[in-house]
């Protein structure tokens, strides 16, 4: 059975909100995923596919991630 912790970091990132607040609606109009801001704080949450798709997009934007 596959470890949760492994499971969820396939299909969630996790980052500052300010971070994440300059790509916001690009990641929305180009990547199906559901964003939600918690205490300062984004979780983009999505497919493995669409995770690791959104991960490359910051990752070119110059957004370092966990």
């Amino acid at each position: 059975m596959p470890d949760p912790e492994s499971l969820r970091d396939s299909t969630q990132i996790v980052l500052p909100a300010d971070d994440l607040r300059e790509h916001r609606a690009d990641i929305e109009e180009r990547f199906v995923v559901t964003i939600f801001d918690k205490d300062e704080v984004s979780r983009i949450i999505g497919s493995p596919v669409e995770i690791k798709a959104v991960n490359d997009y910051l990752s070119r934007q110059g957004l370092s991630l966990p």
